[in-house]
């Protein structure tokens, strides 16, 4: 099972400048303690909560600066940005890391960014497949056409060709029933979540991606990776108490973000949103704990893992460290470092 970070959180009273030279300093730590891959997401308006406005240039710097460690998006905005521009820069970027760059994609459960550079989010769908066949049409790196509701043009190649053969992993978010099947069928590995479904209804999720990608003729089995608030400690004392205060903000965040399109086109049934903000806002933080993150010692945590990789059957782990933005960084480097160190080898 692969073991990786995703970073987006700002951490609450640093300056922007410090909250890229914190993420350079965990990028450092993970790629000497074993860590296999740095996610980033892109969040384009948010100064709040993230500086991650343009992941792939802070991918390239990552790649210039390790020799192992693999960088991904997690994920890159496909509507928010053009096709054949992302389709070149992700090749050029393959080039810069000889092949240890992952390409997730998706399209954001909320619409500041789409409202900000004028783009409908009730658009954000079609724009995203649209986009999709075109990169992987680009990638090919011979001349092509293409007439579709968003995008026009003809006999046009893109350069470089990707250094992956035939390109980089591509990985799609899934967080609605309906995708999961969708997903499978396209053969694309997955992001999955715990913030807006229980384990046992994301399980049948996955039981559902699981069976269309094999339905579909593709071969092995798909690739589930889930996304996780993850805490570690010397102490299950600590493990329990250091990161309440974060993660139930974190929480009471996430109903807020949910609620806020509600009625919004292209948002999702609206029952869906009003059920989901209800059960995130009516959390306790047992409730947290046993179902939503992985919090404990190093033991601990690879128990914690284990149960969720049997349940979940995960091929990968995106450890969120400091969802909240609260923690200081000497804790979001322990926890990485038990993670890497205590938790790692056991899956291994």
């Amino acid at each position: 099972m692969d073991f990786g970070i995703f970073t987006e959180q700002i951490r609450r009273g640093t300056s922007q400048g410090d909250a890229f030279r914190e993420l350079f300093e965990l990028v450092d730590a993970g790629e000497a303690w074993g860590l296999d891959v740095v996610w980033l997401a892109e969040m384009l308006v948010n100064p709040a909560r993230s500086v991650l406005s343009a992941p792939l240039l802070v991918a390239s710097w990552i790649v210039a600066r390790t020799r192992r460690l693999r960088v991904g998006t997690a994920v890159q905005l496909l509507p928010l940005n053009h096709p054949l521009r992302v389709a070149g820069e992700v090749a050029t970027l393959d080039h810069l890391s000889q092949g240890r760059f992952d390409f997730g994609i998706g399209r954001s459960g909320g619409p500041r960014a789409y409202d900000a550079l004028g783009v409908p989010y009730e658009e954000s769908q079609p724009r995203f497949f649209e986009a999709l066949e075109i990169i992987l049409k680009a990638w090919k790196g011979e001349p092509f056409s293409y007439e579709g509701k968003f995008y026009r043009f003809s006999e046009t190649t893109v350069t470089p060709r990707p250094y992956q053969q035939p390109h980089p992993p591509v990985r799609m978010a899934a967080t609605t029933a309906e995708t999961f099947p969708h997903v499978g069928r396209m053969g694309l590995p997955i992001f999955v979540g715990l913030r807006g479904m229980a384990t046992p209804e994301l399980a049948v999720h996955v039981k559902r991606y699981r069976e269309a990608w094999r339905e579909a003729g593709h071969p092995g089995d798909g690739d589930v990776c889930l996304r996780i608030p993850v805490y570690a400690a010397p102490t299950e004392k600590a493990a329990l108490e250091e990161p309440e205060e974060t993660i139930t903000y974190y929480f009471q965040r996430q109903a807020d973000l949910t609620r806020a399109p509600i009625g919004r086109a292209g948002t999702g049934p609206s029952e869906r949103r009003i059920t989901q903000a209800k059960t995130l806002s009516a959390l306790s933080y047992q409730e947290i704990l046993s179902t939503k993150v992985a919090f404990g010692t190093g033991p601990a945590l690879v128990d914690r893992f284990a149960q969720l990789r049997e349940e979940l059957s995960l091929n990968g782990v995106a450890a969120e460290l400091n969802p909240g933005g609260l923690l200081p960084l000497p804790q979001e480097t322990r926890s990485l470092q038990i993670l890497t160190q205590q938790v790692m080898p056991a899956f291994k």
